[in-house]
């Protein structure tokens, strides 16, 4: 019987580079005020080259406006915005953009198949070194985001990082929270294993994740976790072959919206996708595209969500996921 690991064949759209965190190890923002918005117009011309390339999620990914900006309202309602017109050209939005509020969790759930948010690590001793000038970052108000998903039911993905200073113990007790928010809500439906990897952008020199270690790490988290979470890793951070593989062997099932681009770790491109099925082949895994929305989350979505993803259903790409 053939193994199967899911990826999403998705594009990311980055409204706004500029973030009021500055986390040491980000490779991602720019200052408040240094950075051009991106349009709805660009974006619009983006989308359109790829109506017919078979990309069926758009990820929403941004840095953060802090909450008492003047340019806060006019930053959530571009997202919306984006969202918006993602969804009216058929394609499912999932958006990743930092702490929100609960209305515009609320806001953002009409026009999302699903939303996201990194928990990173809820150890308060980060906050004293790599988030010491991240005030988002602090893990009461992050375990709240996770908290108000459950209570809007937004199909959630969420993630450790890995290397930023932690221990291990530290790790098992992220895990620990999101499985014990899951058991209360139902609404995780991914939790990410990314182990950091050093960036040219980072302002601190920091030691990468040792990758051997990570298939033990995953081994541990399918422990800690339901078995109706999928474990997902990032391949293009698991630059040793053979680990990646051990990683599946471990209990990792997917490997996350793969696009031309990983945004977040721009020094880390993504295997092109045929070599990655050949990899994968080598060991009997099949790779095959999903949704960026489980299957059981279907009735969570609005209406107009739903007819995008009983279109995508209908694709020849998706004919795979009655039998994943």
């Amino acid at each position: 019987m053939t193994k199967k690991i899911t990826y999403s064949p998705a594009y990311t759209l980055v409204p706004t580079y500029e973030c009021f965190n500055r986390c040491t190890y980000c490779n991602f923002r720019v200052d408040p005020y240094q950075d051009n918005w991106l349009t709805l117009e660009k974006s619009q011309t983006l989308l359109r080259k790829l109506q017919h390339q078979s990309v069926c999620e758009i990820l929403i990914l941004s840095g953060e406006v802090h909450p008492q900006s003047p340019r806060r309202k006019a930053w959530f309602q571009h997202i919306y915005d984006l969202c918006k017109m993602a969804l009216c050209m058929g394609f499912l939005p999932h958006t990743n953009v930092g702490i929100l509020s609960f209305a515009e969790m609320e806001t953002l759930k009409t026009v999302n198949a699903s939303m996201g948010l990194m928990l990173e690590q809820i150890t308060p001793q980060l906050m004293e070194t790599v988030h010491r000038h991240a005030p988002s970052k602090l893990p009461k108000i992050r375990l709240q985001q996770l908290e108000w998903a459950g209570q809007l039911k937004i199909p959630f993905t969420t993630g450790i990082l890995l290397g930023i200073g932690e221990q291990k113990e530290d790790s098992w007790q992220t895990l620990e929270g999101i499985a014990e928010l899951h058991q209360k809500w139902q609404h995780i439906q991914e939790v990410i294993l990314q182990p950091h990897q050093l960036g040219s952008k980072q302002n601190l020199e920091m030691s990468t994740f040792p990758i051997h270690k990570l298939p033990k790490m995953i081994a541990k988290a399918r422990e800690i976790l339901p078995n109706s979470i999928t474990l997902q890793i990032p391949p293009n951070l698991i630059t040793d072959p053979r680990c990646l593989l051990d990683c599946l062997e471990a209990g990792a099932r997917d490997l996350g919206g793969i696009g031309p681009k990983d945004e977040v770790n721009p020094d880390y491109p993504h295997l092109s996708y045929q070599s990655l099925v050949d990899l994968l082949a080598s060991q009997g895994w099949q790779l095959v595209p999903r949704l960026p929305v489980y299957t059981h989350y279907y009735d969570w979505l609005s209406s107009s969500l739903q007819s995008a993803v009983i279109a995508w259903e209908k694709h020849p790409q998706f004919s795979c996921l009655l039998s994943i």
